[in-house]
């Protein structure tokens, strides 16, 4: 059975990179693995949008609206822009982290409060701070990192060397801090 994963966030937050380490994972896991990339307006912060999908095999990259079993959302507001891909039994990992768009920063619009609040009236949600877990690891870059843990957690993926992916594809003088921050995600979601 194929399984879809929607990663969304803002140009720079890293989904991308996320993306690629839970293909290159879930490959080496032996499943058949189809993932495509949206960037909007990424180098601008503008929305970044990733889907993955595994299964024996799978046959198209591209999930349907309604086909999503996770949405992992890197902001709010692009949690709430990609609920429309999500099951409606799908689970949403939302991180509790804001980016203003244009329209607000420049006073044409408000950021709209208690979005993950909203969601989670529609659908099963978790919301972790990812945000104040880089911070508090020294380094707000494996962000992106964490909720890929978050991620991998939430699927249930641990037939998977993860900390041998995150050191093929780190720099080695951040390995050890990637792999905390991947561990601190899935911690996050363990219920």
């Amino acid at each position: 059975m194929t399984k879809s994963i929607m990663l969304t966030g803002v140009g720079g937050q890293g989904t991308i990179l996320a993306s690629k380490l839970l293909s290159m994972g879930l490959a080496q896991a032996g499943y058949d693995v189809k993932m495509s990339e949206i960037h909007g307006m990424s180098q601008r912060g503008g929305d970044v949008s990733s889907q993955v999908r595994y299964g024996k095999v799978v046959n198209s990259p591209v999930i349907e609206k309604g086909g999503a079993d996770l949405l992992v959302a890197f902001e709010e507001m692009e949690a709430m822009r990609s609920l429309p891909y999500l099951k409606p039994d799908g689970k949403a990992v939302i991180n509790k982290y804001k980016i203003n768009p244009m329209p607000v920063v420049s006073g044409v619009a408000e950021y709209p409060e208690g979005i993950a609040d909203e969601i989670a009236k529609k659908v099963s949600t978790t919301v972790i701070d990812a945000a104040g877990k880089a911070a508090e690891l020294g380094n707000p870059k494996v962000m992106n990192v964490i909720l890929l843990g978050s991620t991998v957690e939430m699927m249930g993926l641990n037939e998977v060397n993860w900390e041998q992916i995150i050191k093929d594809n780190v720099k080695p003088k951040f390995v050890e801090l990637n792999i905390k921050a991947f561990e601190a995600g899935r911690q996050m979601v363990r219920k």
